[in-house]
């Protein structure tokens, strides 16, 4: 709801221009649990008069029935609109607000304060200017305060409201209120916070909520919403570089063809000269083209489409760019990662990359180390848990265009997506590129160890073996696709395919056999030199599996020995007291070809 002014009933065109003119402030608030978010905001949108009158009915009988401060206004309840939140009484989603007054407009988004939702705070601070960080008086600064301040600073946020909440719960003490701001302000000394503005207040109660409170007269400072309605935010993406990802290019007839997308920065004129970031070529713009005409210039945060001079290879994901400026274009560069899932990161595993429209393929070659948000030190790690942080290094199939995220937020930021549930799993900030090994030649052996480093993995061959009754051949490409789908780098050989190039010189016989497997084998061991997982299938006596482990290093043959149901064990089928049990043994019982592929799996890298 729009700020109720006078000029509404007076003359509304006046009104609806003076809305239109008004700046836009978009702010988040944040911190740890129960520290009084939900109601900070209520109360804002109460007191300033943002409420319906059908709203206001709704909250009064929900206050009675499922608030918590017994007959009073519950404001919480104005932002906590799921069942679970109003049954716990915490924020599990980000909520987005939208008011006004006579000097500004704000969108507002109330983040959640525990561990497990910390991906909903990133993406509410993803898009804000501002964040007010909410302390609990009688508790000062705790972990999840220290979290959120952290990625605040992480996402680009400059301006800080350090708002030390329930001030009434502890007699509006002027000491509790500096103790907290000094422990807050020697924490947040290395985030590079622009200003840090704390103000004591009683969501409840709205003390400096609106205006100064009588019950802090040792409070000089502004109050919230004086301090909302007047924080000067450099809008400088207008004076940035000009950046446009292409989000779809309009071809309706033979004489039109625009591209369409959402200026990122920077301003764009017709006649401006403009580059493809990913080919070099370039055009000047001939039209600005929307739904209500042509544009003499279009800046940052507008959606346009661009026609231009000449007839030139654009498509969907590339970038239009300044000629003088152009961003970075490569495949390998150093990033930031927030991770966002239950399942923790995968150095060496295939995730999509996708930065505004622009999709790749991307691996995490390197976990350099992680970052732990208490203390701000640098850790070493091999991978990355929900909610923690790290700087990465990640190499892309194909080059991207991008500015470095502290240069420009909305060309420097992109989110990982699993490619098995599309389930976004990281938001990535880049740092800086890196120089590709053809640029900047490195002093290493060229080794299997380098090899599987690249791809984050152990080499091995996996042999599948057992009576021909039951089909290994198939379970052997059941289980590459298993590791496919985790990021492993896989080979299948299979004697069909060997039949048909390397082993169509060999007959049916014994010792054709032999030299079948020895060949199979050999091929194997150089497949496994190049770093990769090698899958075979062939069934193999234990002289014969003896011999093949010695052409291996050791862990690098791993014999998979598949029974049937009924079968008896290997040593008691065998008789050889030499025998060497199998690295893996599976009897099927009555699982199918897919969930044994999926045990295998399990057993072998913990996952399926």
């Amino acid at each position: 709801m729009a700020h109720q002014s006078n000029l509404i009933a007076e003359d509304i065109h006046a009104y609806l221009k003076a809305q239109e003119e008004k700046g836009m402030l978009r702010f988040i608030t944040c911190g740890s649990v129960d520290d009084g978010k939900s109601t900070l905001i209520g109360r804002l949108l109460w007191d300033s008069k943002m409420i319906f009158e059908d709203q206001l009915a709704t909250l009064e009988a929900d206050s009675r029935r499922i608030g918590t401060q017994g007959e009073k206004i519950d404001y919480a309840l104005l932002l906590d609109g799921l069942q679970a939140e109003r049954e716990q009484g915490i924020t599990i989603d980000v909520a987005y607000r939208f008011f006004s007054t006579d000097k500004r407009k704000f969108i507002v988004a109330d983040t959640p304060g525990h561990e497990q939702y910390t991906r909903n705070m990133v993406t509410g601070a993803s898009t804000a200017q501002v964040a007010v960080i909410l302390i609990d008086a009688r508790k000062g600064v705790l972990t999840q305060t220290r979290r959120h301040s952290y990625l605040v600073s992480l996402v680009g946020i400059r301006h800080v409201v350090l708002a030390i909440n329930k001030m009434d719960l502890v007699d509006y003490d002027a000491e509790r209120f500096a103790a907290i701001q000094r422990e807050y302000e020697t924490f947040a000394a290395s985030l590079g916070f622009e200003k840090i503005t704390p103000i004591p207040i009683s969501a409840l109660n709205g003390d400096n909520v609106l205006a100064h409170s009588p019950q802090t007269p040792w409070y000089q400072g502004p109050s919230l919403m004086e301090y909302l309605e007047t924080v000067q935010v450099a809008d400088d993406e207008a004076s940035k570089p000009f950046r446009m990802r292409v989000q779809w290019v309009n071809r309706p007839d033979l004489d039109f063809r625009g591209f369409c997308g959402t200026v990122a920065s920077g301003v764009v004129r017709p006649g401006d000269p403009v580059t493809v970031a990913s080919s070099g070529q370039g055009s000047t713009v001939a039209r600005i083209v929307t739904m209500d005409g042509d544009l003499p210039q279009a800046a940052a945060g507008q959606a346009v489409t661009l026609t231009l001079a000449d007839e030139i290879d654009i498509s969907r994901g590339d970038t239009l760019a300044s000629p003088a400026e152009r961003p970075c274009h490569v495949d390998r560069f150093e990033a930031k990662l927030v991770w966002l899932h239950e399942d923790a990161l995968q150095a060496g595993r295939s995730y999509l990359l996708k930065a505004g429209s622009a999709t790749a393929p991307a691996q995490i070659s390197e976990l350099r180390f992680k970052i732990n948000v208490n203390t701000l030190q640098q850790e070493a790690g091999q991978d990355l848990a929900l909610n923690e942080v790290g700087v990465c290094r990640i190499t892309t199939t194909q080059p991207i265009a991008f500015d470095s995220y502290r240069e420009n937020r909305a060309t420097g930021g992109f989110v990982l997506i699993d490619r098995v549930t599309n389930a976004t799993v990281a938001a990535g900030m880049i740092h800086q590129p890196l120089l590709r090994s053809d640029h900047h030649w490195q002093d290493i052996d060229l080794d299997k160890k380098a090899r599987a480093a690249q791809k984050g993995q152990k080499p091995q061959t996996l042999w599948f073996s057992g009576p021909v009754s039951v089909a290994v051949s198939e379970l052997a490409a059941l289980v590459e696709r298993k590791l496919h789908s985790l990021g492993k780098h896989t080979v299948l050989v299979t004697g069909e395919n060997l039949q048909r190039g390397l082993n169509r010189d060999l007959s049916d016989g014994p010792a054709e056999r032999a030299e079948r497997i020895r060949r199979s084998a050999e091929v194997a061991r150089i497949l496994t030199d190049a770093g990769l997982i090698v899958l075979n299938s062939a069934s193999l006596s234990p002289d014969e599996c003896r011999a093949l482990r010695k052409m291996f290093a050791p862990g690098e043959f791993v014999e998979i020995r598949i029974e049937a149901p009924l079968q008896a064990s290997l040593p008691e089928q065998s008789g050889d007291s030499e025998y060497e049990p199998p690295e893996l043994h599976i009897r099927g019982g009555q699982d199918s070809a897919t969930e044994l592929a999926e045990r295998i799996v399990r057993e072998l890298y913990g996952q399926s």
